[in-house]
């Protein structure tokens, strides 16, 4: 009877180890996987934090090249203003030569404008007939309902956002009167907006000449600087 007493209380006492080793197995097996996960949690917050950190960098230092910049740009523009050539080249109503620079090379493609300026500072002598003044529409761009023909009163063509507006006219004077044709062509070499003739071809027709001009104007996109938020994922 003591036999069964001792064995029957080493069972229980094994089952009690094996109790409580499981419950140690078990709660050590839960702290490592707790330790598991933070140290996952904790590397990638430190990998996102790395990545914050650069992208503010970056901006840092774009920020200090922009102000190391900003002289030298200034000095440049002064001397700019200074010179004789851009202020002979100065529109009535230009308060700074440097304007003439921009005005070259406006900063997009106004067809309309462009238009106005061939008809009224290149097309206006009285002695030439205007046949014909026509600004391409641009695919994608323009509609292409729209008409492209421009008479002698009419606006031209939509506004288009092309690199370069393609335009060709066509314009007539008397036989004799060369001399017209040559100040025409002579004001598109002298032109502040940068203006590339492709093609040029003279003809006489009857009793008059006939000059038939193709060419194209060119912009350049204005730069937007300005801050923005940037989202930098994890």
């Amino acid at each position: 009877m003591a036999v069964k007493e001792v064995a029957l209380r080493k069972r229980q006492q094994i089952a009690k180890a094996n109790r409580m080793m499981f419950m140690w197995v078990a709660a050590i097996s839960a702290v490592v996987g707790i330790a598991v996960v933070g140290s996952v949690f904790l590397y990638q917050q430190a990998k996102f934090n790395e990545k914050v950190l650069d992208v503010k960098s970056k901006t840092a230092s774009t920020l200090r090249d922009s102000n190391k910049a900003i002289p030298d740009l200034e000095n440049k523009i002064r001397q700019m203003n200074t010179s004789q050539a851009l202020t002979d080249s100065m529109a009535p109503n230009q308060t700074q030569p440097i304007r003439v620079v921009l005005d070259a090379l406006p900063a997009d493609a106004n067809s309309p404008a462009l238009g106005a300026s061939l008809k009224e500072k290149f097309l206006n002598d009285p002695a030439l007939k205007i046949e014909s003044l026509i600004l391409d529409n641009i695919a994608g761009v323009e509609s292409q309902e729209d008409t492209s023909v421009v008479d002698a009163t009419a606006p031209v063509a939509d506004e288009s956002a092309s690199n370069e507006v393609t335009f060709r006219f066509s314009v007539s004077t008397e036989l004799a009167n060369t001399a017209v044709l040559k100040d025409l062509l002579q004001k598109l070499e002298r032109s502040i907006r940068a203006i590339d003739v492709t093609s040029l071809k003279i003809e006489t027709q009857g009793d008059r000449l006939l000059l038939t001009v193709e060419g194209r104007a060119f912009y350049e996109p204005a730069k937007t600087v300005e801050l923005k938020e940037e989202t930098v994922k994890p």
